[in-house]
């Protein structure tokens, strides 16, 4: 099968399409052929192994996960023998290492049937960014109908699905996001829409029940300058990569768990975990009408390289999705 391969730490230009061995699906995988997958600030950080603390899990000198992309959507071939609920021929979406190619074996417990109505391309941008932006929102920060949020880096892939999984849970949402993409986040339901090249909100004097950082652009101090007394802080500075580093936004989360303890307002970090149940809340909002995609630009499998340039230098609006 065809695979974008990375056999070390560097640019995009280390990255192949080649041909590789197709996988076979263990007792609780299934193996699925990909339509579609989207590109996330996860596969730079393995790209550059950045920030390079976190080459500790990644692969100390290379990684050791070769193929790059992170979610999919695609057609199940085969299921394991411990697989329940998938057969061949289900329309699935999900999590899984390596979907940048024609095949990609997923776990059971990190795969779900595809929201009904959306195309594979829309179904492939959902995974990894909606389920973050559901868990902090609803796990980590425990947001509730009547409460104020707001998004720093709303126009992300994260944060596109961030302020619309708000909306859904009946939340006030502020969202920031440079000039150009204010239209976009105001189309998907922001209340408020901050162009942070002309206005700082954490000097404007609002306070926000919930802060959802998604960029690790700005300091702790002025994070909780934008928070209620009691409220939360949420961090997962996705952020861009600007030439390594060796903690990256890990300083800031490392910051806030020291802090936390001595002050009244919670500031948190944002464990994200694929688990199916997740996948099945965001089928439901999705059949709902409740979140929708927002896919900026679509790329060919021969061209996922160009793909992960364009997020990371392009400062890429919602999602790029990569079709096989």
């Amino acid at each position: 099968m065809k695979a974008v391969v990375q056999d070390r730490y560097g640019s995009v230009d280390t990255l192949e399409l080649r041909e590789v061995e197709q996988p076979a699906p263990a007792a609780d995988e299934v193996l699925v052929r990909v339509h579609a997958a989207s590109v996330n600030a996860y596969d730079w950080h393995y790209l550059h192994g950045d920030p390079k603390i976190a080459r500790l899990s990644f692969g100390p000198r290379a990684p050791k996960v070769r193929i790059r992309g992170r979610d999919f959507a695609g057609r199940v071939e085969a299921v394991g023998d411990r697989v329940k609920g998938l057969r061949p021929g289900d329309e699935v979406y999900g999590e899984a290492d390596g979907t940048f190619a024609e095949f990609v074996c997923a776990k059971d417990s990190e795969t779900d049937l595809k929201p009904a109505g959306l195309s594979f391309e829309q179904a492939a941008a959902v995974p990894l960014a909606a389920n973050t932006a559901l868990i902090g929102l609803r796990d980590v920060a425990g947001l509730r109908a009547g409460q104020s949020v707001l998004v720093n880096g709303a126009s992300g892939g994260v944060g596109t699905f961030a302020v619309q999984i708000a909306k859904a849970y009946g939340a006030e949402v502020t969202a920031v996001c440079s000039a150009r993409n204010v239209e976009l986040v105001g189309s998907l339901g922001a209340d408020q829409v901050v162009d942070y090249t002309r206005e700082d909100f954490a000097r404007a004097g609002r306070r926000y029940d919930v802060v959802l950082d998604l960029v690790g652009n700005r300091s702790l101090g002025d994070l909780r300058r934008a928070t209620t007394p009691a409220g939360t802080v949420v961090l997962s500075g996705g952020g861009v990569y600007e030439g390594g580093s060796i903690l990256g936004p890990v300083w800031l989360t490392l910051r806030g768990l020291l802090l936390s303890p001595f002050v009244r307002q919670r500031v948190l970090q944002l464990p994200a975990k694929a688990r199916k149940e997740n996948l099945t809340a965001l089928r439901e909002l999705a059949e709902a009408g409740k979140i929708a995609p927002a896919v900026e630009r679509t790329y060919p499998l021969s061209e996922a390289a160009e793909a992960i340039r364009h997020l990371e230098v392009e400062h890429a609006r919602a999602k790029i999705v990569v079709t096989v």
